[in-house]
């Protein structure tokens, strides 16, 4: 929506901290990896938040601490059992770099999560983003941290014209959070930006009617903002895949590439019957899958034969879970 230009500036932070926080101790949200600060709890929802939303995350962060409630249990798993704790959450390379972090920490690091943010750095899969927010909510450290929805409320803030996925406007982003974020209180303050982002400063339709700091916006059309650089159009591929039965069991294959160490649909390259299509986004890609009628023959080397009650307990990509579940109803 068009609003006249303010001119405050954000000159003295301190009011600016102060109408946040009063803020979000009425509106907050009760998420519940707010309600501990285990390092190992704060990281799990750290990486699963990557690229994923709060809904989706959620029940299943909970069930992921009830399988692997410590660090322990999580680095002594199989990766077979990690993947399949990991269905629904996509990209996940994420659950095998979270894997590898729990080993790294057990055997190298005497079973404690580091506190610094040079040392989080150095574990798989935290950037720069994820280490500093596990310094933030896990250790109380004053650290600048800039994800979806902080960027969205600092673009804003600053009415940063420059693309915030290049160098120089992310750079702008990084430091105004660096200024912004008090020595004291860091944590509930980097929550409720992430909250005000959220509820208020949303991505479309922003209500700044209802910003608890709007006059120290300057944004005029805070709609148009955060800029980013333009995308490369999104690629459309089809993947045909074989239904194929040995009796009453289903032959999977182990794959290699995207889905490294999960079990899917083997692939196939005839012309049959199609029994299930779908389509799938996957990063810059739109993926029609086509599932066609398989015939029974020899088991090739990345394959194995699954009975049906088994199948629940096998890691799958949501995209195959969800063709075999409707072709096998």
């Amino acid at each position: 929506m068009q609003r006249a230009p303010n001119t405050s500036q954000l000159e003295s932070f301190a009011p600016y901290r102060r109408r946040l926080l009063a803020w979000a101790k009425k509106a907050g949200r009760a998420l519940p990896w707010r309600r501990t600060r285990d390092p190992y709890a704060v990281l799990v929802s750290e990486i699963m938040l990557q690229q994923t939303t709060v809904a989706t995350v959620q029940p299943r962060y909970e069930a992921w601490l009830r399988r692997f409630p410590t660090i322990e249990t999580l680095a002594r798993a199989p990766e077979n059992d990690v993947l399949h704790a990991w269905q629904g959450l996509g990209y996940y390379n994420r659950a095998r770099n979270l894997h590898r972090c729990a080993q790294v920490v057990i055997t190298e690091l005497g079973g404690k999560i580091p506190p610094d943010l040079a040392s989080l750095r150095q574990l798989p899969g935290l950037g720069r983003y994820t280490a500093a927010a596990v310094a933030v909510f896990a250790f109380g450290q004053s650290l600048p941290l800039v994800e979806a929805n902080t960027a969205r409320v600092l673009a804003r803030l600053q009415d940063l014209q420059e693309p915030i996925d290049a160098g120089a406007g992310h750079e702008k982003l990084w430091d105004l959070s660096a200024r912004l974020v008090p020595r004291r209180e860091a944590r509930a303050f980097q929550n409720a930006m992430m909250d005000l982002g959220a509820l208020v400063c949303t991505a479309r339709n922003p209500k700044c009617e209802v910003c608890p700091v709007r006059s120290f916006c300057r944004a005029t059309t805070p709609e148009e903002l955060p800029r980013k650089r333009r995308r490369a159009p999104q690629v459309r591929s089809t993947e045909r895949h074989e239904l194929v039965f040995h009796g009453d069991a289903v032959v999977l294959a182990r794959s290699t590439l995207r889905w490294r160490g999960l079990w899917m649909l083997p692939r196939s390259t005839a012309r049959a019957e199609i029994l299930h299509r779908e389509i799938f986004p996957f990063t810059h890609h739109q993926i029609t899958l086509e599932v066609v009628r398989g015939k029974k023959r020899a088991i090739k080397a990345d394959e194995l034969i699954f009975a049906r009650k088994d199948l629940a307990q096998i890691p799958m990509p949501s995209p195959h879970r969800r063709a075999l579940d409707a072709l096998l109803a």
